[in-house]
């Protein structure tokens, strides 16, 4: 694969081979962050577990102390007075059966979070094939089919960011930015990191985080050393 130029000198300003402490990661993720933007840093995470069984899934949410420095455009899809309390709670786009053939007949994607109260599950079922695919698909586990859409707003708003081991055993997840600066990012990683131990399945059997390493969204895995308390 060709690099370009910020990428390799990046890639000069640590040892690939090593496990850094998890301080000394941060500082490198984010002095390796070398586009004009506000970089975003990300945690890969791979995991001692076979997701082809049901019993061994990792999958939940955590909000982040610091939030992810992302703006998160919401979507909630629900009617009557529960529609009102979306608004009010800072919703982007309310909607019900409207919304859902705005998604389906035009391809609406201009959200990045949907959220709906549970008697929507079966007008929201019928974009399941759409919203699945990219993510968006509401789901009780990740907290996004619930009575108290306020509360949900308010979590996706203040940084809550959902973990899922993939097919391949690691879970890819962001959790804040460059400008955090390394206090601020490390608040963040162990939280994630202390929701991602709690959600070890009782089926995972011997060495449950296998590796972890951190890196900007242009820039170069880091390897860290993490030791689980």
């Amino acid at each position: 694969m060709k690099r370009g130029k910020k990428y390799i000198e990046s890639v000069k300003l640590y040892d690939r081979a090593k496990q850094y402490e998890v301080e000394d990661a941060l500082k490198l993720a984010i002095d390796t962050a070398k586009a004009k933007f506000d970089e975003t840093i990300e945690l890969h995470i791979r995991l001692g577990v076979d997701p082809r069984h049901a019993d061994q899934q990792v999958r939940g949410v955590v909000v982040l102390p610091n939030g992810t420095g992302k703006t998160v455009k919401v979507l909630v899809i629900t009617k009557g007075a529960k529609a009102d309390e979306a608004t009010a709670a800072g919703a982007d786009f309310v909607g019900a059966e409207d919304i859902v053939a705005k998604i389906k007949d035009e391809n609406w994607f201009g959200f990045d979070v949907c959220i709906a109260t549970p008697d929507m599950m079966g007008v929201v079922g019928r974009i399941g094939k759409i919203l699945g695919p990219k993510g968006l698909m509401p789901n009780p586990k990740s907290g996004t089919v619930t009575m108290d859409v306020a509360k949900a707003i308010n979590d996706v708003k203040s940084g809550k960011v959902e973990y899922r081991v993939d097919k391949t055993a690691i879970c890819h997840v962001i959790f804040g930015k460059k400008s955090f600066g390394v206090e601020k990012l490390g608040e963040n990683f162990n939280a994630l990191m202390d929701a991602i131990v709690k959600a070890k399945p009782a089926a995972s059997k011997g060495t449950y985080i296998k590796s972890v390493a951190i890196a900007a969204s242009m820039g170069p895995g880091i390897k860290v050393n993490y030791r689980q308390a």
